[in-house]
């Protein structure tokens, strides 16, 4: 964690050569531009991921497969450009070629492409929003079709020729059907300066120069290679008198980076000090943000860095790291905005101490002293949840003669990234945060029997995925396979354990926890998409000071370990929302005559002006949601508004994983949503799956997994199969219905690195109000349930709401729950 802040600006605190990252506030790079923030088949369909999921990552480009591409069952470019759009979404890049089924695709000849291209533009110009789409006609030619890198010359010019034809072809094709179109290319799967300089001497000649510049860049060599890349290219592009064009580096990463927050700061810095758009690469399943988002709705670790990337306002200024241009070392952005005057330094991809050193800090905007907010987003694994990351230092430094402020840093984590916040310090004093004592266990280095420890993503094995350490344990499947995990505790209590697993059975698997030899407890593992995509398991132990034995030994099938944490469990789960940082709309005011409480200040609200707040709930219930402000707001929630009297608290249902709330206000100051709880189902109705009425082919199938013993199967696919609940509200109003769904669809296009799930949909109706279609993402096994949370207005007593899809399966159904919003 962090350590305490010096005293003053001038001097760090003690930690032996502390590395070093200077932000030089002076040296403005240009605005914020957030173009790093992208995906390749981030999104599968409407609603996957959630708006709650996608609007706060202010997206600024997806590459997506033209409507109705065979090459992966979902993720059509204008099916998902609706909730893409709807979200603030920037453009979707249209990978044409993905309208073939195989990979690589198939060279059937630029005669059996160009109808296809036809097709695709048609359809592509005539969307209301066509001028928001980019055509990508060739996916790594270099590769694919086009050999273009062949090391023998004359082969590599033979090569080369036809591809320039074929693109003169397309590109003229492609403007023939729309004029006004943006094109992208060439897209290669690495930099080539020998094909870029053929390419845009070529395409400059003949009148076919891309809009857009694209390749790729998918090596773990591409944290130190990228940067001379770019400036080879730039230097092209003034040799050719051609002016610089837009780029985006449309695929980038390796699997080990994704959703890893220390390796994620360090290509979006070099990306955002760049300032070109980038997007991450496609390597598992589609829909979840390449690894950012758990299940549609959920939060990781890397969901919360894009998020703090997305918090950036101003201009990005300049940051020199410890190391420019070298693989897996500390690296960082920073920002400016003196409207808010606020700095902003995300870093990490390093374990250690450092210190953040800001230079000329403007004194006319900050003042002598400043609040500084240190927070950590840390590695949950790409499928486990993480909740608000947590303020680890708040503390107010004054502002050294020289304008140089230190904020030391100690103990950081490599996979973890981290921010650091400047406001102006006014007066008072900013609550000091709790941090509960904390500990990590590796599994590897665990006593283990009849386990085997793998390595997995490394630098030189760059596209294994990522896991604690670089190891995990696998190979668990023996009767007397078990690891022991010996830890120690500082105090008697309750402690949250966190279990880093894999769970690749198609169906919930079991461990038995054993603490110090005693009885053994049930740990059931929800699957994952295979055994090294790491998910999290929490659950909570009570132990007494000292040092204890924790086993995890084989239950029902097989699961891998990768770390477990323990975390002291002091108080109900809460977490403070600073209002300086919200999302904003309207032209709210910052006031930091006190640092008081978070710290950062209050935000200044009146008719006309809104803040966004993004609240993660750990499961579907209701929590304690108090203002931190001067005078009453109104806050908004799935739909329904509530009026709030300051520091009295409300109670509101939250949906499992991220929550929109929106404050609004006459004329107030408030400087934080506070949230607290762990999701009470207190006064929430529940139907179990044969409480309803069947219709159709629908039926109860029976399930051990199910939390009643059965589900509703083999529901839609038909007009007549039907699921109606009667759910008896006792006031009218606006309520969530919260579905328990499960289901499997898949679809295998025969990619070896593509799991290509699918979603199903469910027409839901309320009484005789129209049906709403809700998606379902797919729960990587048939009896693993995850919910849904759909916002629904009811009348007080009996309302029927009724669940089919006339073209296609539903997904089974568990049971609902139905909870107030206002509780």
């Amino acid at each position: 964690m962090a350590g305490t802040l010096p005293a003053t600006g001038s001097s760090a605190a003690a930690a032996a050569d502390p590395q070093r990252l200077t932000v030089d506030l002076s040296a403005s790079e240009g605005p914020v531009m957030r173009g790093a923030n992208g995906a390749l088949y981030g999104l599968s369909d409407d609603g996957v991921p959630s708006d709650a999921a996608l609007a706060p990552l202010k997206i600024t480009s997806i590459s997506q497969k033209p409507e109705g591409g065979a090459q992966h069952p979902n993720g059509d470019a204008l099916t998902v450009s609706r909730s893409f759009f709807r979200n603030g979404g920037g453009e979707v890049l249209v990978m044409m070629q993905d309208v073939y089924p195989k990979w690589p695709y198939d060279d059937l000849g630029i005669d059996d492409y160009l109808p296809k291209v036809d097709k695709i533009t048609k359809e592509v110009s005539a969307d209301p929003n066509s001028d928001r789409f980019v055509y990508i006609p060739f996916n790594e030619p270099d590769l694919i079709w086009y050999g273009l890198n062949a090391s023998d010359p004359a082969q590599y010019e033979a090569n080369r020729d036809r591809f320039l034809r074929d693109w003169k072809t397309v590109y003229q094709r492609i403007r023939a059907i729309d004029p006004d179109a943006t094109i992208a290319g060439p897209n290669e799967s690495g930099y080539h300066s020998r094909l870029i300089t053929d390419f845009l001497t070529f395409a400059k000649r003949e009148n076919v120069l891309p809009q857009i510049m694209t390749w790729h860049e998918l090596g773990s060599g591409s944290l130190r290679d990228f940067q001379g890349h770019y400036d080879n290219y730039r230097s092209i592009e003034r040799q050719l008198g051609i002016e610089p064009l837009k780029i985006n580096i449309d695929e980038y990463a390796n699997r080990r980076d994704l959703s890893v927050p220390g390796q994620l700061v360090q290509w979006v810095s070099m990306f955002e000090r760049n300032k070109v758009y980038a997007n991450q690469a496609y390597w598992d399943a589609a829909g979840n943000m390449d690894g950012n988002v758990v299940r549609s709705n959920i939060p990781n670790g890397g969901w919360w860095f894009f998020r703090w990337y997305a918090g950036l306002t101003g201009n990005t200024v300049k940051v020199t790291p410890p190391q420019a241009n070298t693989i897996d070392t500390l690296q960082g952005l920073a920002s400016l905005d003196t409207s808010r005057r606020q700095a902003q330094v995300l870093l990490g991809g390093s374990a250690g101490d450092a210190d953040v050193v800001v230079r000329k800090v403007p004194r006319s905007l900050f003042g002598r002293t400043v609040t500084a907010t240190v927070a950590e987003a840390a590695w949950s694994g790409y499928e486990g949840q993480h909740a608000a990351p947590r303020v680890l230092t708040r503390t107010k430094v004054r502002v050294a003669d020289d304008g140089t402020v230190t904020v030391p840093l100690r103990g950081l984590h490599k996979m973890s990234a981290y921010r650091v916040v400047l406001t102006p310090g006014g007066s008072g004093t900013p609550a000091t945060p709790s941090v509960p004592w904390t500990a990590s266990y590796e599994a590897e280095d665990a006593a283990i029997t009849d386990g085997k420890v793998y390595t997995q993503g490394t630098v030189s094995n760059a596209n294994g995925y990522a896991a604690s350490g670089t190891k995990d344990v696998g190979s668990l499947n023996q009767p007397g396979s078990k690891v022991d995990f010996t830890v120690s505790v500082p105090k008697d209590g309750t402690y949250d354990l966190a279990i880093l697993y894999g769970n690749q059975s198609g169906t919930p698997a079991t461990q038995k926890l054993i603490v110090d030899g005693g009885d053994p407890v049930t740990v059931t593992y929800p699957s994952t998409e295979n055994w090294t995509y790491r998910a999290k398991k929490d659950l909570t132990v009570r132990l007494t000071a000292g040092t204890h034995q924790l086993t995890l030994a084989k239950g029902d099938t097989e699961v891998t370990l990768d770390r477990i944490d323990l975390t002291a469990r002091t108080a109900e789960p809460s977490a403070s929302y600073e209002a300086t940082l919200a999302d904003i709309s309207g032209k709210p005011s910052y006031d930091y005559t006190s640092s008081a409480g978070v710290g950062t200040g209050a935000l200044g609200l009146r008719s006309g002006d809104k803040a966004v707040f993004d609240v993660y709930a750990p499961r579907d219930g209701y929590y304690r949601v108090v203002p931190r402000a001067s005078a009453p707001v109104t806050l908004a929630l799935h739909g329904q508004s509530v009026a709030a009297v300051p520091d009295r608290p409300l109670r509101l249902y939250l949906v499992a994983g991220n929550n929109r709330i929106t404050a609004t206000a006459k004329h107030t100051a408030i400087r934080s949503l506070d949230v607290t709880g762990a999701g009470s189902t207190t006064g929430t109705l529940t139907y179990e799956g044969a409480t309803a009425t069947l219709a159709g082919g629908a039926k109860l199938v029976d399930s051990r997994y199910a939390s009643a013993g059965s589900y509703i199967g083999w529901l839609g696919n038909s007009a007549d199969s039907t699921a109606g609940f009667t759910v008896n509200a006792p006031t009218s109003g606006r309520y969530v219905l919260v579905v328990h769904y499960a289901h499997n669809d898949r679809r295998d296009n025969g990619h070896a690195y593509n799991t290509d799930i699918m979603s199903r949909t469910a027409d839901i109706t309320v009484g005789d109000g129209e049906p709403r279609t809700v998606t379902f993402k797919n729960t990587w096994g048939w009896d693993d349930y995850w919910t849904v949370g759909v916002p629904v207005d009811l009348k007080k007593g009996a309302n029927k709401v009724t669940f089919g899809n006339p073209g296609a399966w539903a997904p089974n159904i568990d049971r609902i729950e139905v909870g107030r919003v206002v509780g």
